[in-house]
């Protein structure tokens, strides 16, 4: 990752760390409350609210190369369930750990003699830039992580009818009575017969048996 671009100390998801210092074993406990930042989670299926209240703890450790930041993150996510489509809420605890690099030093805490040319060789590392270094992108993978994929509103979520759409948990008899192909297209014809119809085909059977009788 390249240096950040001149990071705004009142963002609050940016720290300082001016106050730990550059001596390694130096150490910083925070906690600070943030309002949620946009499409905090998985989008369309579960996330932390934007502007909904997330706790920080963090350990910030100052080693050779940079500062050490391992932390939690506290939340309320909101989804909607897989199987039966309801609302839902559950308690989000995210862990995570990043090492933010001096921009002078190389990846064993050496001073740099001058920038490296090779761009590749920084892609996956986050720096402090004047003493600041931005959260946010660490903060959103552990969140992404640390929530479900597939969220349901209980473990044991019947869903919903294949047939009609109702929600089997709250009608755990719903059922619906299976027809048999064999018969369906003869219930179809009786359905399509007026009452004349069905009568004049009862008096013609009735008929044909007392000439059937009248024969032998």
């Amino acid at each position: 990752m390249a240096l950040n671009a001149r990071l705004d100390h009142r963002n609050p998801l940016v720290f300082d760390t001016h106050e730990l210092g550059r001596r390694p074993g130096a150490l910083q406990r925070l906690t600070r409350e943030i309002d949620a930042p946009r499409d905090f989670g998985i989008q369309g299926v579960v996330g932390v609210p934007e502007g909904a209240p997330v706790e920080l703890e963090l350990r910030l450790e100052s080693v050779m190369e940079g500062v050490l930041v391992t932390g939690t993150a506290r939340a309320r996510a909101e989804g909607e369930c897989v199987r039966c489509l309801e609302p839902l809420g559950l308690d989000l605890e995210a862990d995570f750990q990043e090492m933010f690099s001096y921009p002078d030093a190389d990846d064993r805490g050496r001073p740099k003699a001058e920038p490296a040319d090779d761009a590749e060789e920084d892609e996956d590392r986050l720096f402090i830039e004047d003493g600041l270094f931005d959260l946010e992108p660490v903060l959103r993978d552990a969140v992404v992580l640390a929530l479900p994929m597939q969220p349901v509103c209980q473990d044991d979520c019947p869903g919903l009818c294949s047939q009609c759409g109702a929600r089997l948990a709250d009608d755990p008899d719903h059922h619906h009575d299976a027809t048999d192909i064999r018969w369906a297209a003869l219930q179809g014809l009786a359905g399509s017969l007026g009452d004349g119809e069905k009568d004049e085909m009862s008096g013609a059977e009735a008929e044909a048996g007392v000439d059937e009788k009248q024969e032998k």
